[in-house]
């Protein structure tokens, strides 16, 4: 995709970022209802990573990467893809996918917590109110009874919080490393090498591995949609936003994301949203906001409160 300022692949790429990444959510809760977690997440990045590799060679670059490059990204691909994503999709066997999204969206404050931890980077007065707003904002979110009452919600809790833990430690992680300088490439990389990681997992977990002839039709259309949007679609569209905008534009799609799943999971899946998980998805956003910007809040009050009101006149 070219880095040429145009519009409409502006508005496309945006679309990508917020609407797809926001609905994997969904897809990735639909096929885990009949596939096995490691199985469905192998598949994905593997078949993912083989097409990228694909369209890189015809689009005539280079696939040649340092061996340190290669460790590098299988590293990456770990943190990201094998354990931070293909354990979500494991606890998305127990928890709703709106709540999976929302505690994944508070990965700016964990970073902001490992920055001062291991490199003793102060927290700015904004960013410690965010920190403040998104610890609330998570106690409010697993507190609830609704949630933790049900079979191996704990479980599925902690899992998604170690999961947010390895994305935050990528995010460190990758600023430094050193990775082949194509995003494309690299991207493929870690998707093919988290695949095959993944891979392994299943078997050693006794995953029973099935083609997708056997697959349901809906099963069949969210892994679809999931290697070819969620994987190489929207993160071709990041890498092509983050050349063109600025990084803090792009960052809005941590307060949209969850929205997304929320609203997905609450009109396909029947995911009830009660309105403590309004007012804590409002606050932990907001918190999130604080992090990311200094930009006035005013906008994101208004949309959250009219969210909360939203949910709690439909729940």
């Amino acid at each position: 995709m070219s880095s040429t300022k145009n519009p409409l692949f502006i508005l496309l790429a945006f679309f990508s970022i917020y609407v797809i990444w926001g609905s994997t959510y969904l897809l990735n809760k639909v096929a885990v209802t009949e596939l096995p977690p490691f199985m469905l997440a192998s598949i994905r990045f593997a078949t993912a990573g083989l097409l990228i590799f694909g369209i890189s060679r015809i689009m005539g670059k280079s696939l040649k990467i340092t061996r340190t490059q290669f460790f590098n990204t299988v590293i990456a691909g770990f943190l990201f893809l094998a354990f931070g994503n293909g354990v979500v999709v494991w606890a998305l066997r127990f928890v709703d996918s709106g709540f999976a999204a929302l505690v994944i969206s508070a990965q700016p404050l964990v970073v902001l917590l490992f920055m001062r931890i291991f490199e003793g980077k102060k927290i700015l007065p904004m960013s410690m109110v965010g920190v403040a707003l998104g610890l609330i904002g998570i106690y409010l979110l697993v507190s609830q009874k609704e949630v933790t009452s049900s079979e191996n919600s704990i479980t599925g809790i902690l899992m998604i919080f170690a999961c947010l833990l390895s994305w935050s430690y990528g995010s460190l992680f990758v600023g430094k490393a050193n990775l082949p300088t194509n995003h494309f490439v690299n991207t493929g990389y870690q998707m093919f090498t988290a695949g095959i990681i993944l891979g392994i997992s299943s078997f050693l977990f006794n995953e029973p591995w099935s083609t997708p002839t056997n697959w349901s039709t809906p099963v069949q259309y969210s892994m679809l949609l999931l290697i070819i949007f969620g994987s190489i679609v929207a993160f071709t569209a990041f890498n092509y936003l983050l050349k063109v905008v600025s990084p803090e534009k792009v960052a809005t799609s941590t307060y949209v994301n969850p929205v997304i799943a929320m609203l997905l999971g609450w009109y396909f899946l029947n995911e009830q949203i009660s309105t403590q998980s309004a007012i804590a998805a409002a606050v932990l956003l907001t918190g999130v906001y604080f992090i990311n910007t200094k930009k006035k809040l005013v906008i994101l009050l208004r949309f959250t409160g009219r969210a909360a009101e939203f949910f709690k006149e439909n729940k």
